[in-house]
């Protein structure tokens, strides 16, 4: 997420590195470089200039203190200049005091407003709501079939109304809702492939009839301007009360999450990170601009982190370090765990001082489902005794995991190597502990 950004900044930021003071001069010069890099990343040219004077005016009008270096100082005002500029704060979903609530899902054709819907819908349903997912997409062929198979597969309804009016099958959805008691309501509807007033003389009369009680307009992170200007499009029609960046796990430039939000005035509330269903994260300005600026985004691995640990089962692991009782049955354990929380390319962009180390480098997912499949084809007996795996055993391992020899040669290799680690880490003190990480 926003590699390229991230890391043309953090070259502007180096060559501050070597200015012993600051001046007008050398404000001004990395104020220019700032410019290209945010226009290069298809930040709106006029909420490029805003941020920008902001910038330079607070860094022209203040001491530079003697502890601080011209770059830190310079980031810090970048830094809180973008918070500003995003958001300032996490913008939570409103609900309605008069259930259902509704939230209606718009924007173009092909942003992911479907893929979107479904994740929602997941996302709700884990905080303990009853959702209900509406096909009210009458226009792209089979978006009507794409959101019964999404729901299907987080176990939430779909309503498919058999009207060709998606006004009615709004109608009808609500209807339903309050019937079995469903909520919120989810409404995925229909885009273009642009703006057109068909499209949204159709809108505004879903919304006049349903009133939501959220707009969310679905913005593609990768399109640049062209999601900018959609999305003024958009609200200057329909007022959205929030929008949704999809496909920040693809090569996108950022210049949307930048500009969206100054352009409409409105919230950045959810950013969509990958294609499976659990990749939907609440936006947070002051993480997002952490990440931006290549100091990553701790908190959000943490909160990731303990969203699929397992309280009973983290206290288990931890009295078993401590007796120094480790089994290949551990390993497997907190390597599912891991799986759970993402991609592995973007939980490693969240921990600071590595997303920029990563640029144009691709982590092998498949590595974790070759490791898997090793220890799934060893017996219980050898998962908790690795000991026991003579040559004959590791080759019968191999074959019943497609693999080759060396493979689980290597897995046990790593499998002790942790063993060890762990056996002096139970016996040293609190100084010694870094020591024994760095000679890792």
């Amino acid at each position: 997420m926003f590699d390229d950004l991230t890391a043309k900044l953090d070259q502007v930021f180096r060559n501050l590195r070597g200015v012993g003071k600051l001046t007008e001069s050398n404000i001004k010069e990395s104020m220019g470089d700032i410019r290209r890099v945010l226009l290069d990343a298809d930040v709106n040219l006029q909420v490029a200039r805003d941020f920008l004077a902001r910038v330079e005016e607070k860094a022209l009008g203040q001491q530079v203190l003697k502890s601080v270096s011209p770059a830190q100082f310079v980031i810090k005002i970048v830094h809180d200049e973008l918070v500003l500029l995003l958001g300032e704060k996490e913008s939570r979903l409103s609900s309605s005091p008069k259930p259902p609530t509704v939230h209606m899902v718009v924007g173009l054709q092909g942003s992911g407003k479907t893929t979107f819907c479904a994740k929602l819908a997941r996302y709700l349903k884990a905080k303990g709501k009853r959702p209900l997912l509406v096909a009210a997409d009458l226009q792209r062929p089979a978006a009507q079939e794409q959101l019964l198979v999404l729901g299907d597969s987080i176990g939430v309804p779909v309503f498919r109304g058999d009207s060709k009016n998606p006004v009615d099958v709004c109608d009808a959805a609500m209807r339903h809702a309050r019937k079995i008691s469903l909520d919120p309501v989810i409404l995925d509807t229909a885009g273009r492939l642009h703006v057109d007033d068909d499209l949204m003389e159709e809108l505004e009369k879903i919304r006049k009839l349903v009133q939501p009680t959220e707009i969310l307009f679905v913005a593609d992170g990768m399109t640049g301007q062209d999601a900018v200007n959609s999305a003024r499009a958009f609200h200057d029609r329909l007022q959205f009360t929030g929008s949704v960046l999809t496909k920040l796990d693809g090569d996108t430039r950022g210049g949307a999450a930048i500009s969206i939000r100054a352009v409409t005035s409105k919230p950045v509330k959810f950013v969509s990170v990958g294609e499976k269903l659990d990749a939907l994260e609440p936006f947070y300005p002051d993480r997002m601009a952490g990440r931006i600026l290549g100091k990553g985004d701790i908190v959000s691995f943490v909160e990731k982190a303990q969203s699929v640990m397992d309280e009973e089962q983290a206290a288990e692991m931890e009295a078993k370090l401590r007796r120094a009782e480790f089994t290949l049955n551990d390993f497997l354990t907190q390597l599912q765990q891991i799986k759970k929380m993402g991609s592995m390319q973007n939980l490693l962009g969240m921990i600071p001082g590595v997303g920029a180390k990563l640029k144009n480098m691709q982590v092998d997912e498949r590595v974790f489902r070759h490791t898997e499949a090793l220890i799934l084809s060893m017996t219980p007996l050898e998962r908790e005794r690795p000991k026991i795996l003579n040559a004959s055993r590791r080759r019968r391992i191999a074959r019943g995991a497609g693999q080759a020899v060396q493979d689980v040669n290597r897995l046990i290799q790593q499998y002790e190597q942790m063993v060890v680690m762990v056996k002096r880490m139970r016996k040293a003190g609190p100084g010694q502990i870094k020591r024994i990480f760095g000679e890792l």
